[in-house]
């Protein structure tokens, strides 16, 4: 059964910065885009951005020149370093392939952007 594990999330001020891993068991990793989601609450999951497995690249419109997703396909992990954070990106963040695939969501990791 593939996991999917996001860690990195935290408490941080307007503008500050943070940087996500989501790290993937199995093997769907080396096969599959790769992506990252928020859900705010009372809001529905959005993509973020989303990575192909040779590093091709496509962010949400209100992400873009904020956020930069990676991936690092010999540890099966997808980060993504977000930076100028606003408060309107809180939010549960989670990776998950793009279109998800893993039935199974990983537990998130929380981004609170707060002064």
């Amino acid at each position: 059964q593939v996991q999917l594990v996001e860690s990195g999330g935290g408490l941080v001020q307007p503008g500050g910065s943070l940087r996500l891993s989501c790290a993937a068991s199995g093997s769907i990793f080396s096969i599959y885009t790769m992506g990252w989601y928020r859900q705010a609450p009372g809001k529905q999951r959005d993509l973020v951005a989303s990575i192909t497995r040779v590093g091709s690249t496509n962010y949400a419109d209100f992400v873009k020149g904020r956020f930069t997703i990676s991936r690092d396909n010999a540890k099966n992990t997808v980060y993504l370093q977000m930076n100028s954070l606003e408060a309107e990106d809180t939010a549960v963040y989670y990776c998950n392939t793009h279109p998800p695939r893993v039935p199974h969501w990983g537990q998130g990791t929380q981004v609170t952007v707060s002064s």
